[in-house]
């Protein structure tokens, strides 16, 4: 069978990748959270992984480097679905995307006046659309980590970030005032990969499927 390989993104996501592809049969040949290689071979024949920023997963999907990846709906929106198939939501990486400001700010009071709102994110495409199909006026400000400063800090009024227990929210004396959208990891295939690989290609696909589908049983 053809060779495939996987793009899987580092960090959180990955601790909860690695149980469902053992599912599926999956098993890397050494741990990739502790392992310096970018590629790592994987107990399946001719199933390699390899680890990449979060962001860049769609894109080695999208352009053949990789058959298929796994990536957070957050990413995908932001990177857009053009060129990738999503068979499958895998049901992990749960967590909301949502508006948070100050817990002393006027959210309600700001959106009734239709006054002009700073929103610091680095979901800026995402933002976008969101305050765009309510009719409000924003200025999006990119920022890349620590979110929850921009407000207390001055630099923003609200911030557009994930949200898994509230608890950095909290700590830091925000509040959500608006979900945007529930967030889960999805399987992508590259449909090139999909159509010349479809005897290895499908089994995988089906694999993940019925380990995702297990997961979700109570």
């Amino acid at each position: 069978m053809a060779p495939l390989t996987l793009a899987l993104s580092k960090g959180r996501l990955l601790d909860e990748t690695l149980p469902l592809l053992a599912d599926a049969g999956i098993v890397p040949r050494e741990d990739p959270r502790a392992s310096r290689k970018l590629i790592v071979e994987t107990q399946a024949p001719g199933v390699s992984l390899v680890i990449l920023r979060a962001s860049d997963v769609p894109t080695y999907v999208q352009y053949g480097a990789a058959d298929f990846g796994i990536a957070g709906k957050d990413v995908l929106l932001e990177h857009g679905t053009e060129g990738l198939y999503q068979p499958i939501d895998l049901g992990i990486g749960r967590c909301r995307l949502v508006v948070a400001t100050c817990s002393d700010y006027d959210w309600a009071r700001s959106v009734q006046r239709g006054a002009r709102i700073r929103v610091a994110t680095k979901y800026v495409r995402t933002a976008r659309e969101h305050f765009a199909a309510k009719g409000m006026h924003v200025d999006v400000i990119h920022l890349y980590g620590s979110m929850e400063l921009a407000p207390i800090a001055g630099l923003a009024d609200a911030i557009v970030d994930l949200v898994s227990t509230g608890n950095t929210l909290k700590a830091n004396g925000l509040v959500a005032v608006e979900d945007i959208m529930p967030i889960s990891a999805r399987l992508v295939v590259n449909p090139g990969s999909l159509k010349l690989k479809r005897d290895a290609a499908k089994p995988l696909i089906d694999a993940l499927e019925r380990a995702a589908a297990g997961r979700a049983k109570p």
